[in-house]
């Protein structure tokens, strides 16, 4: 109903502009009748032929009544206009007077609604040039001036004619608004009752079938909008009670569930503390090469004391004293990585000759790779501008790596160090060996705290698997990374990449 109620507004409203159209088509219809009329009018009754052979007789009025056309009056002046209308009804008479007044109009059409629609239609004949050539007082009719008023015709057209036009009007566009409003309700009926009220009505019954207690029943509608939405909201609510049922009906069993994954937690605890256990253990990994590098110097100074007067003994002792440093800098450094994790860490920016540090980490390893007879090669290239970073950073990195390098490679081996820029930006250092080289599983587990390729308690190297996760904390503050390539047998290269120049925002705490 309320559908129904809404077409027939809406047709009601659309209907409206072509009927009041219409209305306006039947008065111009009636105006251009009654001007053709008027025109033939004209034509028959005052062409100048029509003066040579006469014309019809005129009352005392001076009114001609047509015989053949009853609904045409027409009427001529004879220089007295006043006198002619006198015999004409009230409304003809004021139209003519009107007309007279004007002298820019020369017709004028009015509908009156009366015991039906009829129409008057005035038409005022004036003299016009063609008129006075013949109407002068040389000529052989009546004197006419200039725009003088000759004439008048009314043209009167029944109501029943123009009523039985306006009642058709009536009857088609009644007709089209029903046959239109019709076609629309039994259009809306049947969308509504096939696209809306269908799926309806099933989920009602799914609904009551439900609440009967029938979990099993699944909605199968499959109309591509909101219902097909809802249907699937309804089947997943149906699923998630089905679980739930499910659920409460093996709570003991989750509860045993529950007993087992303590357990495992419980394990989980162990073996975290166990690795803590052996990170406490293997604490000098970070320090032996450092202290060894101390031990070795002083051994030498112990067994030749007379060499510390020399320039030699001099150059142990100040590698004694710059190991101690580089011990102590890297307690520190252990004591900024907590620093690090906290946001608290601070960089110490300045002018870094790369050449300068990497001679530095060779002399510090000098005697483990003498040693152990391992050839140490240094290549830098010619292009490497002048860094500004954080040296102690730096440093402590490549003694990692050095580190590392030196202790995996075997007794005659080889270190190769190269220093090169990939582009005009960062800097790249790496340090290769040719010891035994890391599988690709655990390329990137190396990098964590306290982690290392071999984890088991037989392990040939020894360490608490922070050095490398420290050079990846250190170079990610100096807005660089670190990585690793290798091949088991073939040894291994980490590399360190660099800004050439860090900016000096990163001096902030991180």
């Amino acid at each position: 109903i309320a559908f129904g109620a809404a077409v027939v507004f809406i047709l009601a409203i659309a209907l409206l502009l072509p009927y009041i159209w219409m209305g306006q088509l039947t008065r111009k219809a009636s105006l251009d009748a009654s001007r053709a009329k008027a025109e033939t009018l004209f034509r028959q009754h005052f062409q100048v032929d029509r003066h040579m052979t006469g014309l019809e007789p005129l009352t005392d009025t001076g009114t001609v009544l047509k015989p053949d056309s009853p609904e045409i009056l027409w009427i001529r002046f004879n220089g007295a206009p006043d006198k002619s209308i006198e015999q004409l009804d009230m409304l003809h008479k004021s139209m003519v007077e009107q007309l007279l007044e004007q002298e820019r109009e020369d017709n004028i059409n009015v509908i009156r609604a009366a015991e039906g629609i009829e129409t008057h239609y005035v038409r005022l004949f004036r003299a016009k040039d063609g008129c006075i050539n013949c109407h002068n007082p040389q000529g052989a009719g009546r004197v006419f001036s200039r725009n003088e008023p000759i004439g008048a015709a009314i043209i009167q057209r029944p109501a029943s004619e123009i009523s039985k036009i306006v009642l058709m009007n009536r009857i088609w566009i009644i007709l089209a608004g029903l046959i239109g409003g019709t076609g629309a309700i039994v259009a809306f009926y049947i969308i509504t009752q096939r696209v809306i009220l269908r799926p309806i009505r099933q989920l009602r019954a799914m609904a009551n079938n439900v609440a009967e207690g029938n979990l099993n029943i699944r909605s199968n509608i499959d109309t591509k909008d909101e219902y097909q939405s809802l249907a699937e909201a309804f089947n997943h609510m149906l699923d998630n009670l089905q679980s739930t049922q499910k659920k409460l009906r093996e709570a003991n069993k989750q509860l045993d569930a529950k007993i087992v994954e303590l357990s495992g937690r419980n394990i989980e605890l162990y073996k975290a503390n166990k690795l803590k256990s052996e990170f406490l253990a293997n604490m000098s990994h970070d320090f032996r090469t450092p202290l060894n590098a101390i031990l070795g110097f002083a051994e030498i100074l112990r067994e030749k004391p007379d060499t510390l007067e020399t320039e030699k003994g001099r150059k142990y002792a100040r590698n004694i004293i710059d190991s101690g440093k580089r011990l102590l800098t890297m307690i520190n450094d252990l004591l900024d990585l907590a620093k690090t994790e906290a946001g608290k860490m601070k960089l110490h920016i300045e002018k870094i000759r790369i050449e300068k540090l990497c001679d530095e980490l060779v002399e510090s390893f000098s005697t483990l790779t003498r040693k152990k007879k391992i050839k140490v090669r240094l290549t830098i290239e010619e292009n490497i501008r002048e860094m500004t970073s954080d040296a102690g950073k730096i440093q402590q990195i490549l003694y990692n790596f050095m580190s590392n390098a030196v202790k995996f490679t075997p007794e005659h081996g080889r270190i190769e160090i190269k220093v090169q820029m990939p582009d005009d930006k960062n800097v790249r250092i790496s340090i290769s060996d040719t010891g035994s080289g890391i599988y690709p599983e655990h390329q990137e587990a190396i990098f964590e705290k306290f982690r290392q390729a071999d984890g088991s308690l037989t392990r040939g190297s020894e360490g608490s698997g922070l050095g490398l996760a420290i050079s990846k904390e250190l170079a990610h503050l100096l807005a660089g990374n670190v990585g690793v390539t290798s091949q088991p047998g073939k040894g291994a290269t980490f590399w360190l990449e660099i800004p050439v120049i860090l900016e000096s925002r990163q001096e902030q705490p991180q």
